[in-house]
């Protein structure tokens, strides 16, 4: 009767074991469900959600630093045609996007319109001098009259211009009066007290595989689905998210998609690898050197060549021409030092020297929630001037030189705060249900072998 017990008591072991470990099983979808259900709740943009207090105000600094090409040759450039010679000098940094979104508007189509104000303000703290250091750069006035005044040579004469000039930092960043074109110019001017928008993006309420994701932009007097800058549906797509999030459950097999204003375009970037970033892992995802490729390497980018003449037939890559978006300017964007460009940009002006763990875009994203939580947005602004028989300051010029006027980082990272919010409000909840899930499999299982393996002992001594 004894043996009969422990038997019986055994195998009730094992039957409870199985169904411990088939529970632990069960949990797991239903585990997983429940996640995805407080992801998608949170990252619904409304008032009272995690994306939305991150989304309304940037939480982290973000800050914008900036390295100038200080040229060391412009009478030898002048008055021989050589090559422009060039040290960079920076950084100078600002702390930029500090401003709350502006006149947001919650629409019946689960989307939302917003304006994102922009302002910069000097941090000497972490910059190598003051805004009024003194750079040798490019004229950009003459840069510019080129195109727009047969009458340049005289304007250059009276103002008594030329191909280069000296300004402070602040000058050249935040804009001066020239005294050519009788205005305001500069790199970025004007900046403060500007805006960036409307933009229109899906709330993600109906669908969350669209938050964040934009529906319009208002470039100029009225909304658009698309671009209007490129001539051309592919390149005129408006495509993605703004950068700063993405939809959750991120496939690292996928390239993300984001909009930058400040390149008047779309682009992808694609999975590099996963860190850790204070605890937490993210993606990092990286924009390919096919992104400024020439069309010859990339025929989808051949609605973004502009001019066959600068562009050598559309064979130059690592720039991208904007000045359709510029009213007409000839401004280029490239990456710092033209990484990933033709090597002609780097003989045109020397100096230069792309490296591209200092020089490349990136951005890590968690996977979970699709929160960007660190980036860098890497840029380098350029100027194209080239040889002329009627304007005396470029007679001695040989080619068409697309010249670098300056480089920035625009950079964030997730603080020690937010990360402990993170980890505390999310990751601890999904790794306790993990915990919880694997607990429950594992006892289950190993008392079932348990019992199972003891049931057969006993029975064999009993016989």
């Amino acid at each position: 009767m004894g043996c009969c017990n422990r038997r019986c008591g055994l195998i009730a072991g094992a039957v409870f074991g199985a169904l411990v470990a088939i529970l632990g099983g069960v949990l797991i979808p239903l585990g997983n469900s429940v996640i995805e259900g407080t992801v998608e709740k949170e990252a619904v943009i409304e008032p009272g959600t995690t994306a939305y207090e991150n989304w309304v105000a940037t939480g982290a600094k973000v800050y914008r630093q900036f390295w100038f090409f200080d040229v060391k040759n412009p009478l030898e450039v002048l008055d021989y045609g050589a090559r422009p010679v060039v040290i960079e000098k920076g950084p100078y940094t600002y702390i930029t996007r500090y401003l709350p979104k502006e006149n947001i508007t919650f629409n019946p189509n689960n989307t939302i319109s917003f304006l994102l104000p922009m302002g910069a303000i000097f941090e000497p703290s972490m910059s190598v001098g003051s805004e009024e250091d003194n750079v040798t750069s490019l004229n950009l006035a003459v840069a510019v009259g080129v195109l727009f005044h047969p009458a340049l040579e005289i304007m250059i004469k009276l103002s008594k211009s030329s191909l280069f000039q000296r300004r402070t930092v602040k000058e050249l960043l935040w804009g001066y009066r020239d005294p050519m074109l009788k205005t305001n110019i500069g790199f970025f001017s004007p900046y403060n007290g500007t805006y960036d928008g409307y933009y229109n993006v899906y709330n993600g309420k109906d669908d969350i595989k669209k938050v964040s994701v934009i529906d319009s932009l208002q470039c100029f007097s009225s909304a658009s689905k698309a671009l209007t800058f490129w001539n051309d549906t592919y390149c005129d797509m408006l495509n993605g998210t703004d950068a700063t999030s993405f939809p959750p459950f991120i496939d690292k097999k996928k390239p993300l998609f984001f909009f930058s204003s400040d390149i008047c375009r779309s682009v992808s970037a694609s999975y590099v690898n996963t860190m850790d970033l204070k605890g937490i892992d993210v993606y990092r995802y990286s924009l390919l050197p096919s992104t400024l490729a020439s069309p010859v390497d990339n025929p989808d980018n051949h609605c973004f060549c502009r001019d066959f003449k600068t562009t050598k037939n559309c064979t130059l890559a690592g720039v991208l021409d904007i000045s359709s978006c510029q009213d007409g300017r000839p401004i280029y964007i490239s990456l710092p030092h033209f990484l990933h460009g033709s090597p002609s940009l780097r003989e045109g002006v020397l100096g230069l020297n792309p490296v591209e763990v200092y020089h490349d875009t990136y951005l890590d994203v968690e996977p979970t929630t699709g929160f960007t939580l660190r980036f860098a947005k890497r840029i380098q602004v350029n100027m194209m001037y080239g040889p002329s028989a009627n304007i005396t300051v470029l007679k001695k010029v040989k080619d068409y030189t697309i010249f670098p006027l300056v480089w920035l980082n625009e950079t964030a990272a997730l603080d020690d705060e937010t990360a402990d919010m993170f980890k505390r409000e999310l990751f601890s909840r999904i790794k306790l249900l993990e915990m919880i899930q694997q607990g429950l499999l594992g006892a289950g299982v190993a008392l079932f072998v348990i019992c199972l393996i003891s049931y057969f002992v006993v029975r064999r001594n009993v016989h």
